[in-house]
């Protein structure tokens, strides 16, 4: 709760079981998380498909979409803001530019759960503080849950998927701060669903998500 008093929470007359009733299904945050070429996105983007089809409201968030927008680097910013606004604003990929990425993210989702919506995201999210206070921020509202889907994939079978090549740039020095050679990546401790990864095909592995969506009763059977 803020403390400047111009700033004040309004409560909203639709209410989530409303929600529930029109959309058939409850509101709930799905936060894939592995490391860069795990397949969350991939995954993550069955699993959209199969919810759209089934005609849940959804959408999907994906890490480097954000990066083109709300969490945009200083590099995207500064010919449009200027210099000192990029610095000031713009997300690299440091400790704290990735907490503020999450940061940011994770009042996204919030907002898509409170409007009734399964909101999917597909974020390397290396830290568990980060996404734990994601968590904490959703279900705190009283207005969706949320689900950790860790997409556990061996680091030696995404580095040689390596879709964008960056796994050999980190090798070489050619990236700093990359999750899982320069950076560290912490697995869940205890993941609503643990995939795994470079084992299956996407579909079997979505539909273990949707599976548990059905289990948690946020999905009708």
């Amino acid at each position: 709760m803020s403390e400047n008093p111009r700033i004040v929470w309004h409560a909203q007359s639709v209410s989530k079981e409303h929600r529930f009733e029109r959309n058939g299904h409850g509101g709930c945050v799905v936060w894939f998380t592995g490391l860069s070429g795990s397949g969350k996105s991939t995954v993550a983007n069955v699993v959209d498909k199969m919810l759209f089809d089934r005609g849940a409201q959804t959408f999907l968030l994906d890490g480097d979409n954000v990066r083109h927008g709300l969490c945009a680097g200083p590099n995207l910013l500064e010919p449009v803001h200027g210099p000192d606004f990029a610095k000031r604003f713009g997300l690299g990929f440091g400790p704290q530019d990735r907490e503020e990425n999450i940061r940011r993210v994770g009042a996204i989702t919030e907002l898509f759960a409170s409007a009734g919506m399964i909101c999917l995201t597909a974020f390397v999210s290396p830290y568990r503080i980060d996404r734990n206070r994601v968590r904490s921020w959703v279900e705190s509202s009283g207005n969706g849950c949320f689900l950790e889907v860790f997409v556990n994939t061996p680091l030696e079978i995404c580095i040689a998927r390596d879709p964008k090549g960056l796994y050999q740039q980190a090798i070489e020095g050619k990236i700093k701060n990359f999750t899982g050679i320069s950076d560290p990546y912490e697995a869940p401790d205890s993941p609503d669903l643990e995939l795994a990864g470079g084992t299956q095909p996407p579909e079997q592995l979505a539909a273990q998500v949707i599976q548990l969506l059905t289990d948690r009763k946020i999905l009708a059977k």
